[in-house]
C-alpha cells in the first residue's frame, strides 16, 4: 500500500453491492480505468478531480457521485492533505446500462437526502446481522438514483396498499428466526421491492427490518427472563452473534442483554 493510503473493503452478504470500498489518500492518483460496476462515492473530506467521458468532474462534499459502468475515468486529490471517500460498487441489478448516458452527463447528484441515506446504508452494511436493513436501505436508495437519472422532476405519489403491508408483516412474523431477504420476500408476495418497504412503513409506521429486529428483541427479553444467558439466546432469537443482540438490545431496551437478565 502507497505512503500515505488507508483501504478498507470487503464484499457484503446484500444482493446488488459487489464491493464497499473505504479509503483515505494524500497522494494517490487513479490512472485512467473503468469498472464493470455502478460506482457510488461520497467524500467526507477534501475534494476528488476526476476526468469522465473527456469532461473534468470534482466531489463536493455536499454531493454523491455516481460513475457509469464501462466508462473510462480517473482521480486525484483536489485538496492539500488529499481526501477520504466511502464507496459502494452496484451491479447491474440494481442500476441498467439504460442509465449510463444520464450518468456521464450528471454524475454529481446535490441530494442532501439522498447523501444522508447512503451515509446509513455504508454504516448498516458494516454491521453483520443487519442484511435485511442494508437491503431496504439499499433499495431506497437505488429508487432516488433512478429518479435522478430520469430526470424526474415530480415526486410520485405514496401509494398505500395495506393488504400487502399485512402480507409482509404475516411473512416477517413466520420469519422471525430464519429472517428473510428482500428480494425473496418481493419475490414471494410478487410485488416491487421498494413498493414493499413503503406499503410497509406506510401502513405501521415502522420499515420491515426494524419491525423483524423489535420482534427478535422481544423474543431475547422472555428467554433472558427465563434464565437463559445472552450466548445462548442470540443464536436462537435470529442475531448473528452475542455483541449483534447487545448492540441492538441496548438501542432499543437501554440496557445489555446481561444486565436486563441480572435484573429479572
Amino acid at each position: 500500500m502507497a505512503a500515505g493510503s488507508e483501504v478498507t473493503a470487503w464484499r457484503p452478504r446484500v444482493p446488488g453491492v459487489t464491493e464497499v470500498f473505504h479509503a483515505r489518500f494524500t497522494e494517490y492518483a487513479y490512472p485512467m480505468h473503468v469498472h464493470d460496476a455502478w460506482t457510488l462515492l461520497v467524500v467526507d473530506d477534501g475534494a476528488v478531480r476526476y476526468d469522465l467521458d473527456r469532461h473534468e468532474h470534482g466531489t463536493p462534499r455536499d454531493t454523491v457521485t455516481l460513475l457509469p459502468p464501462h466508462v473510462p475515468h480517473n482521480g486525484s486529490p483536489a485538496t492539500p492533505g488529499g481526501f477520504r471517500k466511502r464507496v459502494l460498487y452496484l451491479d447491474g441489478s440494481r442500476l441498467g446500462d439504460e442509465l449510463i448516458g444520464a450518468a456521464v452527463d450528471g454524475p454529481e447528484l446535490r441530494d442532501p437526502v439522498l447523501r444522508r441515506r447512503v451515509g446509513q446504508l455504508h454504516t448498516v452494511l458494516a454491521r453483520p446481522g443487519d442484511e435485511l436493513e442494508a437491503e431496504s436501505r439499499l433499495t431506497l436508495v437505488g429508487e432516488r438514483l433512478r429518479d435522478h437519472l430520469r430526470r424526474r422532476t415530480d415526486v410520485p405519489p405514496r401509494h398505500r396498499d395495506p393488504v400487502l403491508a399485512a402480507r409482509l408483516r404475516e411473512l416477517l412474523d413466520a420469519r422471525v428466526v430464519d429472517g428473510i431477504t428482500l428480494a425473496e420476500a418481493a419475490r414471494l408476495l410478487h410485488a416491487h421491492p421498494a413498493h414493499l418497504v413503503r406499503a410497509f412503513s406506510g401502513a405501521y409506521g415502522i420499515p420491515p427490518h426494524q419491525y423483524l429486529l423489535s420482534r427478535r428483541i422481544g423474543r431475547a427479553r422472555r428467554l433472558l427472563l427465563d434464565g437463559m444467558a445472552p450466548a445462548q439466546v442470540a443464536p436462537v432469537t435470529g442475531f448473528h452473534d452475542q455483541a449483534h443482540l447487545t448492540r441492538h438490545f441496548r438501542k432499543l431496551v437501554g440496557v445489555t442483554p446481561g444486565r436486563y437478565r441480572a435484573a429479572r
